[in-house]
């Protein structure tokens, strides 16, 4: 089987298996522990890493498809929502921060809908691709959660990390940018379709 050409070539297999991580996913986040833990950002980190391959692998090989651009934001969407609003019962994000994080994505495509149909393509903005690392590495600090604590040198001094509270700061960050980006949208929405 040919995997660089076809509906499943390799860079849409990969965004089918992000999607399919998605329910162990939720699985891992419904036990607490620090194995669980782990294991959901292990699984997230090669959700966030396959995303970018994807895309790499579809523009080196010249092989971007209608099935591609529609799966590849929408795996991105899902995974990054399955682990926020799954972290909300264990009190790891605040719920209104999420909201705020899934109404931006409902608006912009709902926007990108409209302008499509007209015709219309509105490029991305780097302050959205800014806001999606951060969104990545947030989420990661915020699965892993729990302290850790890391012992090196001579002297084995010890580095304690609350990972919460790093997912946290990049977490703020990225809801900063997540509303930056939105109204950024909205201006270059508002002026392309009422030019």
């Amino acid at each position: 089987m040919d995997f660089r050409s076809g509906p499943l070539n390799l860079p849409n297999l990969l965004t089918l298996g992000r999607i399919a991580c998605i329910p162990l996913l939720v699985a891992l986040l419904l036990v607490e522990g620090k194995t669980s833990a782990f294991c959901a950002a292990l699984i997230f980190s090669v959700a966030a890493i396959t995303d970018w391959l994807d895309g790499y692998l579809a523009r080196k090989w010249q092989v971007v498809t209608v099935l591609g651009k529609f799966l590849d934001p929408l795996a991105d969407k899902l995974i990054v929502m399955a682990a926020l609003i799954m972290l909300i019962p264990h009190g790891r994000v605040p719920a209104w921060a999420v909201f705020v994080l899934l109404a931006r994505e409902i608006v912009v495509t709902g926007l990108r809908s409209i302008a499509a149909s007209e015709g219309i393509v509105i490029a991305a903005s780097n302050l959205g691709k800014y806001k999606t690392i951060l969104q990545m590495v947030a989420i990661i600090g915020l699965l892993l959660h729990y302290d850790y604590y890391w012992f090196f040198g001579l002297r084995y001094e010890c580095l304690h990390v609350s990972m919460q509270r790093f997912g946290m700061l990049f977490f703020w960050f990225a809801l900063v940018l997540t509303l930056w980006s939105g109204i950024d949208y909205l201006f270059k929405f508002s002026r392309v379709i009422n030019r």
